[in-house]
């Protein structure tokens, strides 16, 4: 025995009357386990009596950290009741192998957190179709009685103790159903009738007994409705309301000092787990990542995806493993199920337990701790706002204070929220949300630019949900999103469109998070591919435009909150859209082979030109894309359905378009523009590369040559994306027919300023001077001079100037004309001055300018600067070829 051990007895001897009870009848207890006759019940409590000793010791000793004596103490519970499982069916049906009775473990036991002297709280379930039972016997009768056995194995008291106490209670309307329950019964529950706090409660379930298989295809079957991806406050908000009600029934133990209760005090055990579990909540439905079932490992894995502090994560997992060590020394002393810090001379014996003077001792220790939590968790449940009158003047009044200048038209839309004339706020609980939430979002829109025009907005948006709650709840639990709120439905009637067919949009803002710039393409299609496993055509077709609609959304957002450079923005759209068609296109061609097989040495691939090729897309640009394949056009597929080469990648492309363009209950995705193929419209929307190559050298015109200098390969295997490019590259540089590239430019844009005038003065693109003539400058500079060829326009620009072709304010010039375009396409997509001062504050702040009136002059001079480069352009006559 080392000497850490043998003080560590000493101090259970002295300090804890159950310990020494231990310690005594320790070698009559070896000598009982060591029989082989033992009846299963008092071998399981014997070993329980044996494993609480070791326990103890290695915990007093140290050489068992928080982390082993939860494991040890879980690994027990799981085995006894396991065993206990076992003994009850083989005691009715003997020789019967344990299957169709499983138990499913929640709390502490799902979580393996057991502490010293815990409950265990699993959930019975059986199988009707393959639980061994007596003949003609009733299968839910068998389940009852071999549940009651199991109950009484692990329940039953003697000398030796028990072996666990079993709380039942958490199963599905424990009032009503039986201890064990049909597993088709509870996937129905917890399908439709579960409340908010039980899936909640299913964050730590895990299979801990019995038949395996059956426990975890239980699980498998309600994982959607427990993690859902559309977040659900009120699970949250009920957690809330659990813990104010802890705190108000156990009055006597918030206050800290002796009788301190360390479960369910304020700042104590509970707080910390749903604070853990609340981020769980609201995060772990569209990351699976979170879903670690114990509290240190989920607050390490929220901390670690950004969605909590980290300084909060590592201040409460400390304070969690001294809270929950000090409650194992209050549970070793008379093995009782208590969580409160004794009074007086109990207090100095848990104390001097642990291993200090005395009970003041303790209190310094867990003091600052304690106080850590309870303000980290004050911060998830702010104190209510005062409610909004109802009586008709006052309303008005309210509503004036707040800021409304027309406060018989607001009020009027509130009284119709509140008379629920929308289906989305006649329930109850609607209306409840509403009135919770009502305070904060009227003082948020009061600071609208327009606040009738935003709350309108808001109206529109309520008439169309199936159901206001959750956006409310949402709302309540983060009130700052109502500012942002009031800010999309503002500014952004773009936005507030894409809210309007799905709400949940909104549940990506919840944390800084939706401000980071989005990942590269490999971790957007990783996210895109991320469906349940065995998912359907029509499930990733969904799943990918929630991905995309999700990308778009938060990127539009940030803009309007002043968060990201509208450049940027516009690269995180491309790369978000260039995932798609990388993953859609994927999972279009893998059905499409099963049926057709494929063509020998032969693949689709795709080129994207315009502003996907160039890299930055705005909220609204269509997709530009060719598709070429690869191999002998001649070829058969080889499948069981065989098509020519022609034909086979002809129908796959119409799929991939269908893929990328057709609405789903997702929602749209884009639109998808081929016209840029060999021959435009009027030629073959699939062309073989050695085809597209003899146009290119051969037939195309000169605007298709300027569309070439932004063409990028998205999509195929890398060889054949690099013989695309290098064919590309050759046009490029010379290998083409001749043209009058200057004189065919300008017709080209003539025409097009005829046919296609600006919309606005705000129209960035279509403006003389705006970003068509600019691109069109670049791109005659690019083919007469053969040089600067990169498919990123800055990219060109920066070349061009380098070389000595542009003056260097072309590429000021360019970082405007891109940054208006897409502000402008999301905030005034009518391309026309907005009426609001905070609106034309927004934009001029998006394109890094003080003030309007800086916009509008450096807008002008710009435009004069292109102007004149798009002249010296095709002006230039030495290598006009």
């Amino acid at each position: 025995m080392t000497d850490a051990v043998a003080e560590a007895r000493a101090r259970a001897a002295r300090f804890a009357p159950f310990l020494d009870g231990l310690i005594t009848r320790e070698a009559v207890t070896a000598a009982a386990l060591s029989a082989d006759d033992l009846p299963i019940g008092k071998r399981l409590r014997l070993e329980r009596r044996q494993l609480a000793l070791q326990v103890a010791e290695g915990d007093l000793a140290g050489t068992l950290d928080l982390t082993g004596v939860t494991a040890a103490l879980t690994d027990f519970a799981d085995s006894a009741l396991d065993r206990a499982i076992t003994a009850a069916i083989s005691e009715r049906t003997p020789d019967a192998a344990v299957h169709g009775f499983a138990a499913i473990a929640l709390g502490k036991q799902g979580s393996r957190e057991l502490n010293y002297s815990s409950d265990i709280d699993p959930i019975l379930i059986y199988d009707p179709r393959t639980l061994p039972h007596r003949p003609r016997e009733d299968v839910a009768d068998a389940a009852v009685r071999i549940g009651r056995r199991v109950l009484e194995l692990l329940q039953t008291r003697d000398a030796d103790g028990y072996v666990l106490r079993v709380d039942l209670r958490l199963r599905p309307s424990p009032e009503v159903t039986p201890i064990v329950i049909p597993i088709d019964a509870a996937i129905a529950y917890y399908e439709s009738q579960a409340l908010p706090w039980e899936r909640a409660a299913f964050i730590r379930a895990r299979v801990a007994a019995g038949d395996r298989d059956l426990g975890q295809r239980f699980l498998d079957t309600i994982r959607p409705f427990i993690w859902r991806r559309s977040l659900d406050f009120g699970a949250v908000g009920e957690i809330l309301d659990i813990t104010r009600r802890i705190r108000d029934h156990h009055a006597q133990g918030q206050a800290f000092g002796p009788g301190y209760d360390l479960k369910r005090g304020r700042g104590g055990i509970r707080e910390i787990e749903f604070f853990a579990q609340i981020h769980q909540l609201i995060h772990g439905g569209r990351d699976a990542t979170l879903r670690a079932p114990a509290t240190r490992d989920a607050l390490a894995a929220l901390a670690a995806a950004g969605r909590i502090d980290p300084e909060d994560a590592r201040a409460l997992a400390a304070a969690y493993t001294l809270l929950r060590t000090i409650e194992h020394r209050i549970q070793m002393i008379d093995d009782r199920q208590t969580h409160a810090l004794p009074t007086g001379e109990g207090l100095d014996r848990v104390a001097r337990l642990h291993g200090l003077a005395d009970g003041a001792a303790l209190l310094d220790l867990l003091r600052p701790h304690v106080e850590r939590v309870a303000a980290t968790f004050d911060r998830l449940a702010p104190a209510p706002t005062a409610a909004v009158p109802h009586e008709a003047g006052r309303l008005a009044d309210y509503l004036a204070a707040a800021g409304f200048a027309e406060t018989d038209d607001a009020a009027r839309r509130i009284v119709a929220w509140r008379e629920a004339r929308y289906p989305a706020l006649r329930s109850g609980a609607a209306q409840s949300a509403l009135e919770a939430v009502l305070p904060g979002l009227v003082e948020a829109l009061a600071q609208a630019p327009v606040p009738l025009m935003a709350l309108n907005r808001l109206d529109r948006l309520l008439e169309r949900l199936p159901s206001a709650i959750n956006i409310f709840r949402l709302l309540e639990a983060r009130p700052a999103l109502a500012t942002l709120l009031a800010e999309i439905l503002s500014h952004a009637p773009t936005l507030a469109e894409a809210l309007a067919r799905r709400p949940d949009l909104l549940d990506g803002l919840i944390d800084a998070s939706a401000f980071d710039p989005v990942g590269d393409v490999p971790a957007l299609m990783a996210e895109m591919r991320a469906t349940e496993q065995g998912a359907d055509y029509q499930a990733v077709l969904d799943h990918v435009r929630r991905v995309v609609g999700d990308r778009q959304f938060a990127l539009g957002t940030q803009i309007v909150a002043g968060r990201a450079d509208p450049l940027n923005v516009a690269a995180g759209y491309a790369r978000v859209a260039e995932a798609a068609v990388e993953v859609l296109t994927a999972a279009t061609v893998t059905p499409f082979e099963e049926v057709h097989g494929r063509v020998p040495g032969g693949e689709l691939v795709i080129l994207a030109l315009g502003r996907l090729g160039g890299a930055a897309l705005t909220h609204a640009s269509d997709l530009d894309l060719i598709y070429l394949f690869t191999g002998d056009f001649t070829a058969d597929s080889d499948g069981a359905k065989p098509l020519g080469a022609t034909l086979y990648f002809t129908r796959l492309a119409q799929r991939v378009t269908a893929a990328l363009s057709v609405p789903t209950a997702a929602g749209p995705l884009y639109q998808v523009d081929t016209r840029l193929r060999p021959s435009g419209a009027q030629g073959p929307l699939v062309v073989s590369v050695d085809s597209f190559a003899r146009y290119q050298r051969e037939e195309a015109w000169t605007w298709e040559h300027m569309a070439l200098t932004r063409a990028r390969a998205i999509y195929g295997s890398p060889a054949a994306r690099a013989a695309v490019e290098a064919i590309v590259a050759r046009v490029l540089r010379g290998e083409r027919a001749e043209h009058d590239i200057a004189a065919d430019a300008a017709t080209m844009r003539a025409e097009m300023a005829q046919h296609k005038p600006p919309q606005g003065p705000l129209d960035a693109k279509l403006l003389p001077g705006g970003l068509v003539d600019l691109e069109f400058a670049v791109h005659v500079a690019q083919l007469t001079r053969r040089t600067a060829f990169t498919p990123e326009l800055g990219a060109a620009i920066d070349a061009l100037i380098a070389e000595g072709v542009f003056a260097p304010e072309l590429r000021a010039a360019y970082d405007l004309l891109g940054r208006l375009l897409v502000t402008v396409r999301l905030i005034a997509p009518d391309a026309q001055e907005p009426a609001a001062a905070v609106t034309r504050a927004l934009i001029a702040r998006a394109v890094m300018l003080p003030d309007w009136e800086t916009v509008l002059a450096t807008l002008a001079t710009v435009r004069e600067s292109v102007a004149a480069s798009w002249q010296e352009s095709i002006a230039w006559t030495p290598s006009r070829t």
